[in-house]
């Protein structure tokens, strides 16, 4: 298993626990929507640090754009498993290909 799946594993184990003793249980406590403005928050910052340059700080932050990715997942009740199935389901399929057969 890897680390992102066991990531996944703790995040969805967090939706039922104490927003006051887990950060993960916190912010799935305050919805969908904050969890999806958080992950957009992690994001920019990725992209920030992608423009700079900065490897190190490009690292972290991708690990929390990951993270924060779970969670928003957690917060609509999509797995990481759901997420692997369909990008095995686009594997081998241009990315051309795959974007005009969703319009």
């Amino acid at each position: 298993m890897s680390a992102l799946e066991r990531l996944a594993e703790t995040v969805a184990a967090r939706k039922g626990a104490d927003p006051e003793t887990s950060w993960t249980a916190k912010l799935l406590a305050k919805g969908p929507e904050k969890c999806a403005e958080k992950f957009g928050e992690e994001a920019i910052e990725a992209v920030i640090e992608a423009v700079k340059g900065d490897r190190a700080r490009l690292t972290a932050e991708a690990a929390d754009v990951l993270y924060h990715l779970l969670v928003m997942l957690a917060a609509r009740d999509v797995t990481l498993a759901e997420v692997l199935a369909e990008l095995e389901r686009r594997e081998g399929t241009s990315g051309i290909a795959e974007k005009a057969a969703r319009r």
